[in-house]
């Protein structure tokens, strides 16, 4: 799953939320030095890409792409899945998806000291082209992907998977929607276990 989705599945606490969110910039045992929320932040992060990875689901969303694009297949299925999350947004949450962007581009700036460099590093162009929002529109999604590109030199050309996602979009949004009620599932169970 990408940003919004493991923002989403934090729940309420702010500081679980930003651990969740940067917990990929963090390696091995290193997070045992921030506070204990953001710690169960990066494990419940590491729970849902073991969940999501081995999810037959989500396996064969991600199938669909793999001869394309190889590795990449999964950073493009993960931000898929958090296009139907956001372009179905009013099923998951009562609060405006714009709003709820807003506030967690907040809770980053007001939590700014504790973030990793690759985050601060990320920041200003997250919110500046609104990610969160930008991610409920192909269009939105096609930006991101360019972007993807730039970052990973154009290695597959991400943008293309724009293709696939037209020819296969209703297969997408149904296992989608199957997986996510799953995963959220086994996030509720994530985090009773988390604060035991």
């Amino acid at each position: 799953m990408n940003f919004l989705a493991h923002i989403y599945l934090s729940g309420d606490n702010d500081l679980l939320k930003i651990g969740n969110f940067m917990a990929d910039s963090i390696r091995g045992h290193s997070y045992d030095v921030y506070p204990m929320e953001i710690q169960k932040g990066i494990l419940l992060h590491r729970s849902i890409d073991s969940f999501t990875d081995m999810h037959p689901i989500y396996r064969q969303s991600k199938h669909r792409l793999h001869e394309k694009y190889g590795h990449y297949s999964g950073v493009i299925m993960d931000i898929f899945y958090d296009h139907f999350l956001a372009k179905n947004w009013s099923d998951y949450s009562s609060e405006n998806l714009q709003d709820y962007a807003e506030n967690f581009y907040l809770l980053l700036k007001e939590n700014y000291d504790i973030l990793t460099e690759r985050v601060k590093g990320m920041m200003p162009y997250m919110i500046a082209r609104n990610w969160f929002v930008s991610y409920s529109t192909i269009a939105g999604l096609e930006m991101i992907m360019f972007q993807m590109d730039h970052r990973t030199k154009n290695r597959v050309d991400m943008h293309e998977s724009i293709v696939e996602l037209h020819k296969y979009y209703t297969e997408f949004e149904t296992e989608f929607k199957l997986f996510f009620e799953e995963l959220r599932q086994h996030c509720k169970e994530k985090l009773k276990e988390l604060n035991r």
